[in-house]
């Protein structure tokens, strides 16, 4: 590209004496311009491999371009091929730290994603020094599991440097009472509680921060739903979002697996993701057994007596499922998207652990569309032998392939549901089909007793879920009733771009 300011001090070619002198003169003068943009370029090309242009975190991208083809720069697939640059270290944030905060996260993997994201914000909101968290081992799953099994610890510590200090271990001084002539050294008394779910920065602020500045190290022992979905100001919301879609990156060995997962289903075509919650612990905690026989029920209601935290025990199956509060079945799955209009030949990727009842309960499913696939179908017993026997590893690669799919469909809105949805949102609205099960149930009572015909249960089906496919909407907000109201990281519209009136959308696209 010719620089035009440096062509005008080119002088034109002589006509007549003299000219070989400025002849002379303009070759020093293009010899010395041509050696300024070599040392330039030989400059500048290795500091871009340095340097990069630090996006707002709240910017969304596309994993797809406007055709359904992978966009090179964002897609899951184009990022685990291409080499990696080095990621560029932003500045620590200098800070008076008021003491180390320890967590202990509970529940599985997106329960405890959620929780991480909440503690690294209410750890910066207080200026205390964050110890990576501990995951939690004692649940179901009894995945023993640590933090560096399963997420990138390096740059989770390094990415967040300019907004919190973040330790792998609290320091040894913490750790043990101050040893006396008489007495062995005991191990220190932590200060441990739970924080009180669903609150706001005032009570972190009021509460917590004293007791971490009389003690210097507080445990908080339960992560899950600490934090209030709403009210909290928008430069702590933004920082959610941060952890969650910036820090919070899979180990290389499981973004690996998840990019061949990827690949082989993208080979084949578009690809749904059916995040079919119908595992063994999930119908016990419910107490959903519908479609169940007397055996497997009496089967699932032992098990929920048998774990002490799971608080409800006497459950009425029907009544939770009239009232939506149950996964939909494998059989009733088929029957919605049939009559949401997916074809027969639809590549369906199955996300969840193992079904209850097995094949038998897939078999109407698996009929209806024969290219169901799980990852268990795509990989080798090798490739998956060192996430076996770890839920939360598994789980980690089922995340990938759902927020990387055309649409993803979750037939419960567990956590998995919530967190999925909300990066999908966030990857630029990707299309995520929210059940109405309250809807569906009655739906389908309907038609499995003959008083709707297919087509009059289809458009019905149709008809309900038009603007429920994952567009751009406002959080719904309940004051008091937190577990009722749209899940922050469900939608995290602090993170998405301004919410525009139909209106103001046409005047847009007309310019």
């Amino acid at each position: 590209m010719v620089d035009i300011g440096m062509s005008r001090t080119l002088p034109l070619r002589a006509s007549g004496g003299g000219g070989g002198g400025r002849r002379r003169i303009s070759m020093k003068r293009f010899m010395l311009y041509l050696g300024a943009c070599f040392l330039g370029w030989t400059v500048l090309v290795p500091l871009t491999s340095v340097w990069q242009p630090r996006l707002p975190g709240s910017w969304p991208t596309d994993y797809f371009d406007r055709c359904g083809h992978p966009n090179a720069t964002n897609s899951i697939i184009e990022i685990a091929r291409s080499p990696p640059s080095p990621p560029a270290i932003v500045p620590h944030r200098v800070y008076k730290s008021n003491g180390y905060l320890l967590v202990s996260c509970n529940g599985g993997l997106n329960q405890m994603r959620a929780g991480i994201c909440d503690m690294v914000t209410v750890a910066r909101y207080l200026n205390l020094t964050l110890v990576v968290p501990e995951l939690d081992k004692n649940s179901f799953w009894a995945d023993s599991s640590d933090f560096r099994d399963i997420f990138n610890v390096n740059h989770f510590i390094n990415s967040l440097r300019d907004e919190v200090k973040i330790v792998k271990k609290l320091p040894a001084k913490f750790g043990r009472k101050t040893p006396n002539k008489s007495v062995k050294e005991v191990p220190r008394e932590i200060f441990s509680m739970p924080p009180v779910s669903w609150s706001n920065e005032k009570y972190y602020l009021k509460q917590i921060l004293p007791i971490a500045r009389k003690h210097k190290v507080i445990h908080f022992i339960k992560t899950d739903a600490r934090l209030a979905n709403n009210g909290l100001p928008v430069e702590l919301q933004k920082l959610r979002c941060r952890v969650n879609y910036e820090a919070l990156k899979f180990t290389p060995q499981i973004e690996a697996l998840g990019d061949k997962l990827i690949s082989i289903l993208r080979r084949k075509g578009l690809f749904i993701v059916l995040h079919l919650r119908y595992e063994m612990d999930m119908l016990s905690f419910s107490g959903c057994t519908h479609g169940c026989s007397d055996e497997e029920t009496a089967e699932l209601t032992r098990m929920r007596y048998e774990y002490p935290w799971w608080k409800e025990k006497e459950i009425v199956s029907e009544k939770k499922r009239l009232e939506g509060l149950c996964p939909l079945t494998p059989e009733e799955i088929s029957l919605v998207l049939q009559a949401l209009g997916f074809a027969g030949d639809t590549q369906i990727y199955i996300a969840s652990g193992e079904i209850y009842g097995g094949e038998r309960r897939l078999a109407a499913l698996r009929a209806a569309y024969p290219n169901i696939v799980r990852k268990e179908m795509l990989l080798s017993p090798d490739e998956l032998r060192p996430f076996q026997n770890h839920s939360t590893q598994m789980a980690a690669l089922d995340y990938l392939v759902s927020v990387a799919s055309d649409v993803f469909i979750p037939s419960y809105d567990g956590n998995m549901a919530k967190v999925v949805e909300g990066h999908r949102r966030f990857a630029g609205f990707r299309q995520t089909i929210l059940l109405d099960r309250k809807e569906l149930v009655n739906l389908l009572d309907l038609l499995n007793d003959g008083k709707l015909s297919w087509d009059e249960f289809s458009n019905a089906v149709q008809e309900v879920h038009k603007n429920r496919m994952g567009q751009p909407t406002v959080r719904k907000v309940i004051p008091g009733r937190p577990k009722e109201e749209d899940n922050f990281y469900a939608n995290p519209q602090e993170c998405l771009p301004p919410l525009r009136s139909p209106g103001t959308e046409s005047r847009h696209s007309d310019i």
